[in-house]
């Protein structure tokens, strides 16, 4: 009869609390050298991962599949997935788990559906994309370590920017060619400009703007990728954002509207419940509940 398979937070932990980051950063020496270099099948149900193997060897186990780890390289694990790992004792890197909310697992793109499979991409020292890459992968660790100002953003824009170069060097080393088409290419765009601008509240027909197509012509590409409008999309960054800082900052709701650009807490609070069925305090009290629970 077979063993079930283990869900964990992070390896090995059956905490009776839920997780208090959003970002844990660790070497893999520090986990894998309390377990004999053996991380056993297991899944995480709410988080992905992502392995940055500097020096070493090792198995990575897929379900039933094991593949050989060759460094440098980089293993992305989505949520769900059962997997495991067998490290050699001078295995060197890093692993980076993020919460699921805050990844852009869903996507229909095709960097969505690579985010949502298992992935083990070798790293060739000598590409320019791939040396940045292990670059950035070592500066988070390092920015993980150190609690600068901006550190969260920072993170998050190591993170966004590594996944980004290693799914696109993943894909030229495959057989064949995913090559993005136009809308794909424009939705990339759009992302960037929403990041940038999203606390400006600017409206959709600024964004369309931006990428020299018509507001009609903007709602069919991203309802195709999305299933959603750009006004829901637009305000769905601004919710994600809230639902961060109201987690993961002891700032008031006062304090968290006024950084996302609104100039009414009433009216931040009223938006809030309009996507979320809740006001910010309410969801805030009830997420924490939840995640102490989970």
């Amino acid at each position: 009869m077979s063993r079930p398979v283990p869900t964990y937070d992070l390896y090995g932990e059956n905490t009776a609390r839920g997780p208090d980051f959003w970002l844990h950063c660790e070497t893999i020496r520090s986990r894998s050298s309390l377990h004999q270099w053996e991380i056993r099948l297991h899944r995480h149900e709410s988080f992905f991962q992502i392995l940055y193997i500097e020096s070493g060897s090792g198995d990575a186990i897929f379900g039933e599949k094991s593949h050989t780890i060759r460094p440098p390289a980089i293993i992305t694990v989505p949520p769900g997935l059962n997997h495991g790992f067998r490290f050699s004792r001078d295995i060197d890197g890093l692993v980076i788990t993020l919460l699921r909310s805050h990844h852009p697992l869903g996507d229909r793109s095709q960097f969505g559906e690579w985010l949502a499979t298992p992935n083990l991409t070798p790293l060739d020292p000598d590409n320019a994309e791939a040396a940045y890459v292990m670059q950035t992968l070592r500066r988070l660790g390092d920015e993980f370590e150190n609690r600068r100002s901006g550190r969260n953003e920072t993170l998050g824009a190591y993170v966004a920017l590594a996944l980004r170069l290693t799914a696109r060097i993943s894909h030229e080393g495959n057989s064949y060619e995913l090559v993005s088409n136009e809308n794909e290419r424009r939705m990339e765009i759009l992302n960037e400009l929403l990041q940038r601008h999203f606390r400006s509240h600017k409206p959709a027909s600024f964004y369309a703007s931006e990428l020299g197509i018509s507001p009609t012509h903007l709602t069919r590409i991203v309802r195709s990728t999305t299933g959603s409008t750009p006004h829901e999309l637009i305000a769905g960054k601004l919710i994600e954002e809230a639902k961060r800082q109201l987690v993961f900052t002891l700032s008031s709701v006062q304090e968290i509207s006024f950084r996302l650009g609104f100039a009414d807490p009433a009216y931040f609070s009223r938006f809030f419940l309009k996507y979320t069925g809740e006001t910010p305090r309410v969801w805030r009290v009830k997420e924490k509940v939840r995640l102490e629970r989970a």
